[in-house]
């Protein structure tokens, strides 16, 4: 089972959603790790009355062991029905990878 497939079971487990996007953006950054790297847009009434931190809790309390392998990083985009209309769908576009590798990070310093 994918990584995109373990976590859209893991989510679906615990909440309802109207909408669950996970896209994987891995491809996005360097190294030769694939799947690490995702981004998750949920529409969900049961983030109403709860902080944004609330929110992102419930989504790691769900995807527990997963955020330490082999999850690296994880954009979350979490909304309420009510919310997301308001926002018309848009999400913010993911920022280019300021990461790299070791090598990478080397010739940028050397001038």
């Amino acid at each position: 089972m994918s990584v995109e497939q373990q976590i859209e079971q893991k989510l679906t487990a615990g909440l309802n959603f109207q909408i669950l996007d996970i896209v994987n953006e891995s491809h996005m950054h360097s190294g030769t790790r694939l799947d690490t790297h995702f981004k998750l847009v949920a529409v969900s009434d049961d983030f109403a009355g709860k902080r944004l931190i609330q929110r992102h809790q419930a989504i790691f309390g769900l995807l527990g062991d997963l955020m330490q392998n082999p999850i690296h990083a994880l954009s979350m985009h979490l909304y309420t029905a009510e919310e997301w209309e308001e926002r018309a769908g848009e999400v913010p576009l993911s920022p280019k990878c300021l990461g790299g590798s070791k090598r990478d990070k080397q010739k940028q310093t050397k001038h």
